[in-house]
């Protein structure tokens, strides 16, 4: 029976990290658990994601019962074989975590990262919570034919991530009582995201509300009802979103049809899609849940967060407020680049004296406090070549070569800039150089090494012993 249990644990995580993986990027997962009430907590952590988090797991599971008598077990026999008591997120930093309790499984509480760039946790945290429940279930039934089964729902859980948040969000705040089937607005999203009109992207927004409230909703435009565009024929509402490109205007949708064009949506429940080219944004109400793209959903917010930008500056000789000042000037400049998919490199230069870099000058350094400079220098970075940034937050320089010798870690399929900012900070010291590529994440460098670079780990190993107790790991 434990080969059985490990097989179960193994083709869960691996299913989820995977899953996981194509949603947010490379994610990894971890499980803690106890089958019986009196058995150990044991750690299943193959990929080290709790790492750092030992003092404060000790705390929770060894030096306290906490955990053991939140749940009586005279409730969990009583409990139904499908029925799970949802444990809290233990608010690890830099984590997200879901757990369970249910007849079959005592205590189970599964973790991944939590990616600074995530639009919304609660897709990931449902993914979680099916874990939990696809675990119990596997335990239950103790049927070796269904053991990949698990790991295969969870590989391919990113749309029902999505719609069961979603869900849980319109109980919320509507109640049970609601006309909107969630699945066939999910498809339409992603359908319309794909079909071009002439060639060019979907722009625009398009917005499900219930269709009680479109009765209440003052429309620019309202279609006949029996000549009302079903919202399945996605070349047809394709060409309707042109008439509400660029504008406050959206598209009104039951979630069957396409109703009308209206601005008037701030007042109900509303369910939208921002469609913006070749990717586009989910959100309910104002409270953006994912995006999408390439005919999939991702949590991703498509913009840097730039966090080890933000570490550097602290450790930097600078004050606290100019390095705020300077992290403002360098987001700016980066997004911008971001939004209008062009690539740039920046130089940022903490000496005192800015060190000399080949390059375009202009007869004084040009103070990007001020909006005209910092509008100027957002074009001067489409130029080829780097911008030079010194601490006194100005420009220094724009269209500066970056040369210097060959240094282990370079990639040629990364291109010139990424290459060249890993030799040149090689060989300077005190600054650090933020690469931005149109195809790829931003890279942060200083001392010839990529501060946010992914690690790769391998395969999760088969699970043939049973994990370690967390006692024998902290």
């Amino acid at each position: 029976m434990d080969s059985f249990k490990n097989l179960c644990l193994f083709h869960t995580l691996d299913g989820l990290s995977d899953g996981l993986t194509h949603f947010s990027g490379p994610s990894r997962a971890a499980l803690i658990y106890a089958i019986e009430p009196a058995d150990p907590i044991r750690v299943y952590d193959p990929q080290h994601l709790l790492q750092g988090h030992e003092p404060i797991l000790k705390e929770i599971y060894l030096k306290s019962n906490q955990w053991r008598e939140d749940v009586e077990e005279k409730v969990l026999e009583k409990t139904l074989s499908g029925y799970i008591h949802a444990q809290k997120n233990l608010q690890l930093a830099g984590l997200i975590s879901f757990g369970g309790r249910s007849r079959s499984v005592f205590y189970q509480m599964w973790f991944t990262e939590h990616h600074p760039d995530m639009c919304s946790i609660g897709p990931t945290e449902c993914w979680l919570e099916h874990a939990v429940w696809l675990l119990s279930h596997d335990f239950a039934t103790g049927d070796y034919l269904y053991t990949r089964t698990s790991g295969n729902v969870l590989r391919e859980y990113a749309t029902h991530a999505v719609r069961d948040y979603i869900i849980d969000q319109m109980n919320i705040i509507l109640g049970w009582d609601t006309q909107v089937r969630i699945y066939p607005i999910l498809d339409a999203i992603l359908g319309i995201s794909k079909t071009r009109e002439e060639k060019a992207w979907p722009l625009g927004e398009l917005t499900f509300v219930e269709p009680k409230d479109t009765l209440e909703m003052e429309f620019l435009a309202r279609f006949p009802l029996l000549e009302q565009p079903n919202l399945n024929k996605f070349k047809h509402v394709r060409k309707l979103l042109q008439s509400v490109e660029n504008s406050e205007r959206k598209l009104i949708s039951d979630g069957k049809t396409i109703v009308g064009i209206s601005a008037d949506t701030e007042k109900t429940f509303r369910i939208t899609a921002d469609f913006r080219g070749e990717y586009g944004f989910l959100s309910i109400n104002d409270n953006r849940v994912c995006s999408f793209a390439d005919g999939s959903f991702h949590s991703t917010t498509r913009q840097a967060k730039l966090v080890e930008v933000e570490e550097a500056l602290l450790e930097s000789n600078l004050a606290f407020a100019a390095g705020q000042e300077l992290f403002q000037i360098i987001s700016r400049i980066v997004h911008t680049a971001e939004r209008e998919k062009y690539g740039c490199t920046l130089v940022i230069d903490f000496n005192d004296t800015p060190i000399e870099i080949a390059g375009q000058k202009s007869e004084q350094a040009l103070d990007l406090k001020e909006e005209r400079f910092l509008k100027l220098s957002e074009s001067l970075a489409k130029l080829d070549g780097a911008l030079h940034i010194g601490a006194d937050l100005k420009l220094h320089g724009f269209a500066c070569l970056l040369d210097g010798l060959a240094v282990p870690g370079e990639d040629r399929a990364r291109g010139a800039r990424f290459n060249s900012a890993l030799r040149f900070t090689a060989i300077h010291a005190n600054l650090i150089i933020v690469v931005v590529s149109v195809d790829r994440p931003i890279s942060v460098i200083k001392e010839g090494l990529e501060l946010n670079a992914q690690c790769e780990w391998k395969p999760v190993p088969g699970c043939i012993e049973p994990p370690p107790t967390l006692e024998s790991t902290v």
